[in-house]
Protein backbone atom coordinates (compact mmCIF):
# COMPACT_ATOMS: atom_id res chain seq x y z
CA UNK A 1 0.00 0.00 0.00
CA UNK A 2 1.76 3.20 -1.20
CA UNK A 3 1.94 5.92 1.40
CA UNK A 4 1.55 9.61 1.77
CA UNK A 5 3.40 12.78 2.52
CA UNK A 6 2.26 14.84 4.79
CA UNK A 7 3.86 18.30 3.34
CA UNK A 8 4.92 19.89 -0.13
CA UNK A 9 7.86 18.57 -1.95
CA UNK A 10 10.10 19.83 -4.33
CA UNK A 11 11.98 18.18 -6.84
CA UNK A 12 14.94 19.19 -8.89
CA UNK A 13 15.57 17.91 -11.97
CA UNK A 14 18.55 19.16 -15.11
CA UNK A 15 15.63 18.98 -18.03
CA UNK A 16 12.12 16.98 -17.40
CA UNK A 17 11.98 14.21 -20.19
CA UNK A 18 8.75 12.89 -21.13
CA UNK A 19 9.22 9.43 -19.76
CA UNK A 20 9.54 11.04 -16.36
CA UNK A 21 5.92 12.44 -16.62
CA UNK A 22 4.01 9.61 -15.62
CA UNK A 23 6.51 9.11 -12.39
CA UNK A 24 6.26 12.42 -11.52
CA UNK A 25 2.12 12.83 -11.53
CA UNK A 26 2.43 9.37 -9.39
CA UNK A 27 4.64 11.04 -6.98
CA UNK A 28 2.29 14.46 -7.10
CA UNK A 29 -0.65 12.17 -6.06
CA UNK A 30 1.09 11.08 -2.54
CA UNK A 31 2.06 14.68 -1.89
CA UNK A 32 -0.35 15.99 0.05
CA UNK A 33 0.77 19.62 -0.13
CA UNK A 34 1.81 18.97 -3.58
CA UNK A 35 4.78 18.41 -5.94
CA UNK A 36 7.18 21.30 -8.14
CA UNK A 37 9.65 20.57 -10.23
CA UNK A 38 12.21 22.47 -11.04
CA UNK A 39 14.06 21.65 -14.27
CA UNK A 40 15.08 23.36 -17.12
CA UNK A 41 15.61 22.89 -21.16
CA UNK A 42 18.59 20.41 -22.54
CA UNK A 43 21.39 21.31 -24.89
CA UNK A 44 20.37 21.57 -28.82
CA UNK A 45 20.67 18.17 -30.55
CA UNK A 46 20.55 16.04 -26.99
CA UNK A 47 16.82 14.79 -28.98
CA UNK A 48 15.23 14.86 -25.67
CA UNK A 49 11.39 15.46 -25.66
CA UNK A 50 10.22 17.56 -22.55
CA UNK A 51 7.08 16.66 -20.39
CA UNK A 52 3.98 18.62 -19.59
CA UNK A 53 2.80 18.15 -16.55
CA UNK A 54 -0.70 17.94 -15.03
CA UNK A 55 -0.93 17.09 -11.30
CA UNK A 56 2.92 17.94 -10.85
CA UNK A 57 3.35 21.74 -11.30
CA UNK A 58 6.89 22.48 -13.86
CA UNK A 59 8.81 25.48 -12.93
CA UNK A 60 11.31 26.41 -15.67
CA UNK A 61 14.55 26.78 -14.58
CA UNK A 62 17.06 28.50 -16.54
CA UNK A 63 20.02 25.99 -17.53
CA UNK A 64 23.38 27.69 -18.23
CA UNK A 65 24.83 24.93 -20.24
CA UNK A 66 29.53 25.19 -19.63
CA UNK A 67 31.95 22.98 -20.95
CA UNK A 68 31.21 19.73 -22.63
CA UNK A 69 32.02 15.94 -22.97
CA UNK A 70 33.56 14.46 -19.86
CA UNK A 71 33.84 18.50 -18.56
CA UNK A 72 29.89 19.52 -19.00
CA UNK A 73 28.80 21.16 -15.92
CA UNK A 74 25.55 22.98 -15.31
CA UNK A 75 24.35 25.81 -13.39
CA UNK A 76 20.73 26.55 -12.90
CA UNK A 77 19.77 29.81 -12.22
CA UNK A 78 16.72 30.66 -10.10
CA UNK A 79 17.01 27.32 -7.85
CA UNK A 80 17.11 29.51 -4.53
CA UNK A 81 14.84 31.64 -5.89
CA UNK A 82 12.66 29.19 -6.83
CA UNK A 83 12.63 27.37 -3.36
CA UNK A 84 11.93 30.83 -1.38
CA UNK A 85 8.25 30.75 -3.76
CA UNK A 86 7.40 27.11 -3.80
CA UNK A 87 8.47 26.85 0.01
CA UNK A 88 9.12 23.12 -0.05
CA UNK A 89 8.74 20.81 3.43
CA UNK A 90 11.65 18.26 1.82
CA UNK A 91 13.53 18.78 -1.48
CA UNK A 92 14.83 15.98 -4.06
CA UNK A 93 17.66 16.78 -6.23
CA UNK A 94 19.49 14.54 -8.74
CA UNK A 95 22.73 13.18 -6.64
CA UNK A 96 25.38 14.71 -9.56
CA UNK A 97 28.19 17.33 -8.64
CA UNK A 98 28.41 18.41 -12.34
CA UNK A 99 25.50 20.51 -11.20
CA UNK A 100 27.11 23.62 -9.67
CA UNK A 101 23.67 25.52 -8.09
CA UNK A 102 22.69 21.84 -5.37
CA UNK A 103 25.01 23.27 -2.46
CA UNK A 104 23.27 26.62 -2.58
CA UNK A 105 19.65 25.23 -2.62
CA UNK A 106 20.91 22.46 -0.09
CA UNK A 107 22.10 25.32 2.34
CA UNK A 108 18.89 27.39 1.83
CA UNK A 109 16.87 24.45 2.49
CA UNK A 110 19.17 23.44 5.65
CA UNK A 111 19.19 26.89 6.84
CA UNK A 112 15.31 26.55 7.25
CA UNK A 113 15.39 23.46 8.88
CA UNK A 114 14.52 21.35 6.20
CA UNK A 115 15.26 17.57 4.80
CA UNK A 116 17.70 17.32 0.99
CA UNK A 117 17.85 13.78 -0.39
CA UNK A 118 20.09 13.17 -3.36
CA UNK A 119 18.64 10.79 -5.80
CA UNK A 120 21.19 9.03 -8.30
CA UNK A 121 22.86 6.22 -10.34
CA UNK A 122 25.92 5.90 -7.45
CA UNK A 123 28.95 7.26 -7.20
CA UNK A 124 31.48 5.69 -9.97
CA UNK A 125 35.05 7.22 -9.22
CA UNK A 126 37.40 4.12 -11.55
CA UNK A 127 40.09 5.14 -13.50
CA UNK A 128 42.69 7.89 -13.22
CA UNK A 129 42.23 10.22 -10.31
CA UNK A 130 39.96 7.70 -8.90
CA UNK A 131 41.24 8.24 -5.02
CA UNK A 132 40.69 12.32 -5.66
CA UNK A 133 36.98 11.57 -7.31
CA UNK A 134 36.41 9.52 -4.19
CA UNK A 135 37.76 12.15 -2.05
CA UNK A 136 35.15 14.94 -4.02
CA UNK A 137 32.08 12.42 -3.78
CA UNK A 138 32.40 12.14 -0.16
CA UNK A 139 32.54 15.90 0.41
CA UNK A 140 29.38 16.04 -1.70
CA UNK A 141 27.14 13.30 -0.30
CA UNK A 142 27.87 15.51 2.78
CA UNK A 143 25.21 17.88 2.52
CA UNK A 144 22.40 15.17 1.61
CA UNK A 145 19.93 13.98 4.67
CA UNK A 146 19.16 10.69 2.69
CA UNK A 147 20.14 9.17 -0.36
CA UNK A 148 17.59 7.34 -2.82
CA UNK A 149 19.54 4.77 -5.40
CA UNK A 150 18.64 3.49 -8.60
CA UNK A 151 19.98 0.33 -7.87
CA UNK A 152 21.66 -2.17 -5.11
CA UNK A 153 25.10 -1.42 -6.94
CA UNK A 154 24.51 2.27 -6.39
CA UNK A 155 23.73 1.78 -3.03
CA UNK A 156 26.46 0.13 -2.57
CA UNK A 157 28.84 2.66 -3.89
CA UNK A 158 27.18 5.66 -1.61
CA UNK A 159 27.65 3.04 1.49
CA UNK A 160 31.41 2.88 0.35
CA UNK A 161 31.72 6.31 0.26
CA UNK A 162 30.63 6.34 4.29
CA UNK A 163 27.26 7.48 4.02
CA UNK A 164 24.91 6.02 6.32
CA UNK A 165 23.35 2.84 4.89
CA UNK A 166 20.32 3.31 7.02
CA UNK A 167 19.84 6.65 5.07
CA UNK A 168 20.39 4.83 1.59
CA UNK A 169 17.20 3.80 -0.23
CA UNK A 170 16.96 1.68 -2.78
CA UNK A 171 14.14 2.59 -5.33
CA UNK A 172 14.91 0.77 -8.78
CA UNK A 173 14.41 2.68 -11.96
CA UNK A 174 11.20 2.49 -13.62
CA UNK A 175 9.08 4.33 -16.56
CA UNK A 176 5.87 1.82 -16.11
CA UNK A 177 3.37 1.21 -13.93
CA UNK A 178 2.21 -2.28 -12.62
CA UNK A 179 0.77 -4.12 -15.31
CA UNK A 180 -2.60 -6.11 -14.82
CA UNK A 181 -3.02 -8.27 -18.02
CA UNK A 182 -0.12 -10.00 -19.40
CA UNK A 183 0.21 -8.56 -23.17
CA UNK A 184 -0.56 -10.91 -25.91
CA UNK A 185 1.86 -10.99 -28.64
CA UNK A 186 1.05 -12.38 -31.91
CA UNK A 187 1.99 -15.97 -32.14
CA UNK A 188 5.47 -16.94 -33.49
CA UNK A 189 4.81 -18.55 -37.08
CA UNK A 190 7.43 -19.94 -39.29
CA UNK A 191 8.57 -16.19 -40.33
CA UNK A 192 11.48 -13.89 -39.16
CA UNK A 193 11.19 -12.92 -35.53
CA UNK A 194 11.35 -9.29 -34.42
CA UNK A 195 13.73 -7.19 -32.44
CA UNK A 196 13.11 -4.18 -31.29
CA UNK A 197 15.00 -1.06 -30.01
CA UNK A 198 13.93 1.93 -28.11
CA UNK A 199 15.78 4.68 -27.08
CA UNK A 200 17.52 7.96 -28.18
CA UNK A 201 19.51 7.44 -30.83
CA UNK A 202 22.88 8.81 -29.84
CA UNK A 203 26.36 6.96 -29.83
CA UNK A 204 26.03 5.09 -26.19
CA UNK A 205 23.50 3.24 -27.16
CA UNK A 206 25.65 1.74 -29.75
CA UNK A 207 22.73 1.24 -31.77
CA UNK A 208 25.01 0.16 -34.84
CA UNK A 209 26.12 -2.79 -33.04
CA UNK A 210 22.76 -3.93 -33.47
CA UNK A 211 22.39 -3.44 -36.84
CA UNK A 212 25.67 -5.35 -37.39
CA UNK A 213 24.74 -7.96 -35.32
CA UNK A 214 21.11 -8.26 -36.96
CA UNK A 215 23.29 -8.61 -40.14
CA UNK A 216 25.43 -11.55 -39.49
CA UNK A 217 21.96 -13.93 -38.07
CA UNK A 218 21.37 -16.57 -40.14
CA UNK A 219 18.30 -16.67 -42.21
CA UNK A 220 15.66 -15.87 -41.95
CA UNK A 221 17.13 -12.92 -40.34
CA UNK A 222 15.28 -10.68 -38.15
CA UNK A 223 12.84 -8.04 -38.30
CA UNK A 224 14.56 -4.90 -36.74
CA UNK A 225 12.36 -2.02 -35.46
CA UNK A 226 14.24 1.10 -34.07
CA UNK A 227 12.04 3.47 -32.35
CA UNK A 228 13.91 6.65 -31.38
CA UNK A 229 15.36 10.14 -32.77
CA UNK A 230 18.70 11.75 -32.14
CA UNK A 231 21.62 13.23 -33.11
CA UNK A 232 22.66 9.40 -34.93
CA UNK A 233 19.97 9.15 -36.80
CA UNK A 234 21.24 10.37 -40.03
CA UNK A 235 24.37 7.99 -39.69
CA UNK A 236 22.50 5.02 -38.61
CA UNK A 237 20.14 5.18 -41.35
CA UNK A 238 23.22 5.55 -44.15
CA UNK A 239 24.96 2.19 -42.20
CA UNK A 240 21.49 0.50 -42.46
CA UNK A 241 20.96 0.93 -45.91
CA UNK A 242 25.16 -0.32 -46.44
CA UNK A 243 24.36 -3.36 -43.36
CA UNK A 244 20.77 -4.27 -42.91
CA UNK A 245 18.37 -2.31 -45.32
CA UNK A 246 15.60 -4.98 -43.74
CA UNK A 247 15.96 -2.38 -40.68
CA UNK A 248 12.61 -0.20 -39.95
CA UNK A 249 13.37 3.31 -38.57
CA UNK A 250 9.85 4.49 -36.60
CA UNK A 251 10.79 7.84 -35.63
CA UNK A 252 10.00 9.21 -32.18
CA UNK A 253 7.51 7.19 -30.38
CA UNK A 254 6.25 8.18 -26.63
CA UNK A 255 3.59 6.80 -24.19
CA UNK A 256 0.38 4.77 -26.23
CA UNK A 257 2.44 5.38 -29.35
CA UNK A 258 4.69 2.66 -28.26
CA UNK A 259 2.53 0.03 -27.85
CA UNK A 260 2.06 -1.35 -31.20
CA UNK A 261 5.67 -1.75 -31.40
CA UNK A 262 6.28 -3.48 -27.65
CA UNK A 263 3.51 -6.06 -28.36
CA UNK A 264 4.90 -6.94 -32.27
CA UNK A 265 8.43 -7.45 -30.37
CA UNK A 266 9.69 -10.90 -29.65
CA UNK A 267 12.83 -9.76 -28.03
CA UNK A 268 14.12 -6.30 -27.12
CA UNK A 269 17.87 -5.17 -27.41
CA UNK A 270 19.58 -2.63 -25.81
CA UNK A 271 23.38 -3.05 -26.65
CA UNK A 272 24.41 0.36 -24.97
CA UNK A 273 23.95 1.95 -21.94
CA UNK A 274 20.59 3.69 -20.69
CA UNK A 275 17.51 1.91 -18.81
CA UNK A 276 14.16 2.44 -18.58
CA UNK A 277 13.18 1.07 -21.81
CA UNK A 278 14.61 -2.33 -20.55
CA UNK A 279 11.52 -2.37 -17.85
CA UNK A 280 8.96 -0.95 -20.45
CA UNK A 281 9.95 -4.18 -22.71
CA UNK A 282 9.46 -5.92 -19.33
CA UNK A 283 6.46 -4.67 -18.84
CA UNK A 284 5.33 -5.98 -21.81
CA UNK A 285 6.44 -9.36 -21.23
CA UNK A 286 9.38 -9.52 -23.71
CA UNK A 287 12.59 -10.91 -22.60
CA UNK A 288 15.85 -8.77 -23.43
CA UNK A 289 19.44 -8.21 -24.37
CA UNK A 290 21.30 -5.46 -22.58
CA UNK A 291 25.19 -4.05 -22.63
CA UNK A 292 26.06 -4.73 -18.59
CA UNK A 293 25.95 -0.57 -17.33
CA UNK A 294 25.69 1.09 -14.71
CA UNK A 295 23.82 -1.31 -12.33
CA UNK A 296 20.34 -0.56 -13.04
CA UNK A 297 20.61 -3.74 -15.35
CA UNK A 298 21.63 -6.10 -12.75
CA UNK A 299 18.29 -5.69 -10.94
CA UNK A 300 16.23 -5.92 -14.16
CA UNK A 301 17.81 -8.41 -15.94
CA UNK A 302 18.74 -12.03 -14.90
CA UNK A 303 19.21 -15.58 -16.16
CA UNK A 304 15.59 -16.10 -16.02
CA UNK A 305 14.27 -13.12 -18.49
CA UNK A 306 17.83 -12.17 -20.07
CA UNK A 307 21.20 -11.63 -21.65
CA UNK A 308 23.45 -8.62 -20.15
CA UNK A 309 26.62 -8.58 -22.15
CA UNK A 310 29.98 -6.92 -22.24
CA UNK A 311 29.03 -3.11 -23.52
CA UNK A 312 32.60 -3.23 -25.86
CA UNK A 313 31.93 -6.48 -27.06
CA UNK A 314 30.10 -6.82 -30.69
CA UNK A 315 30.70 -10.77 -30.91
CA UNK A 316 29.35 -11.31 -27.50
CA UNK A 317 26.15 -9.72 -28.72
CA UNK A 318 26.36 -11.69 -32.18
CA UNK A 319 26.25 -14.57 -30.36
CA UNK A 320 23.47 -14.10 -27.73
CA UNK A 321 21.58 -13.16 -30.44
CA UNK A 322 21.98 -15.92 -32.40
CA UNK A 323 21.56 -18.02 -29.35
CA UNK A 324 17.54 -16.15 -28.41
CA UNK A 325 16.03 -16.02 -31.48
CA UNK A 326 17.08 -20.32 -32.18
CA UNK A 327 14.56 -21.41 -29.65
CA UNK A 328 11.05 -19.24 -29.77
CA UNK A 329 9.39 -21.21 -27.18
CA UNK A 330 11.85 -20.01 -24.93
CA UNK A 331 12.46 -16.49 -25.75
CA UNK A 332 8.11 -16.48 -24.43
CA UNK A 333 9.26 -18.47 -21.28
CA UNK A 334 11.69 -15.51 -20.98
CA UNK A 335 9.23 -13.01 -21.56
CA UNK A 336 6.79 -14.17 -19.07
CA UNK A 337 9.19 -14.06 -16.19
CA UNK A 338 9.87 -10.48 -17.50
CA UNK A 339 6.16 -9.44 -16.92
CA UNK A 340 6.30 -11.02 -13.37
CA UNK A 341 9.59 -9.18 -12.26
CA UNK A 342 8.06 -5.96 -13.26
CA UNK A 343 4.10 -7.00 -11.91
CA UNK A 344 5.42 -7.40 -8.24
CA UNK A 345 8.77 -6.33 -7.84
CA UNK A 346 10.12 -2.97 -9.96
CA UNK A 347 7.55 -0.07 -11.26
CA UNK A 348 6.26 3.06 -10.58
CA UNK A 349 3.85 2.53 -7.83
CA UNK A 350 6.99 0.60 -5.64
CA UNK A 351 8.85 3.42 -7.02
CA UNK A 352 6.65 5.83 -5.56
CA UNK A 353 6.72 4.11 -2.29
CA UNK A 354 10.33 4.24 -2.06
CA UNK A 355 10.52 7.74 -2.48
CA UNK A 356 7.76 8.79 0.16
CA UNK A 357 9.40 5.92 2.52
CA UNK A 358 13.07 8.26 2.17
CA UNK A 359 11.23 11.45 2.78
CA UNK A 360 9.50 10.18 5.69
CA UNK A 361 12.17 8.67 7.28
CA UNK A 362 14.48 11.57 7.15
Amino acid sequence: MMGMFAGRLGLQQRVLPSYRAPFFEMLAAACEGGLGVFAGMPRPGEGIASASLHSAQHFMAHNVHLLGGPLYLCYQRGFTKWLQSWNPDALIVEANPRYLSTPAAARWMHGCGRKVIGWGLGAPATGAWSAIRRSGWRRFLQQFDGLIAYSRRGAEEYAALGFPRERIFIAPNAAAARPVDRPVHEPLGEGPQTVLFVGRLQARKRVDRLLRACAAMPEPRPRLLIVGDGPELGKLEALARQAYPEAEFAGARHGEELEPYFVAADLFVLPGTGGLAIQQAMAHALPVIVAKGDGTQDDLVREANGWQVPPEDEQALVTVMRSALSDAGRLRKMGDESFQIVRDEINLEKMVEVFVRAINSV
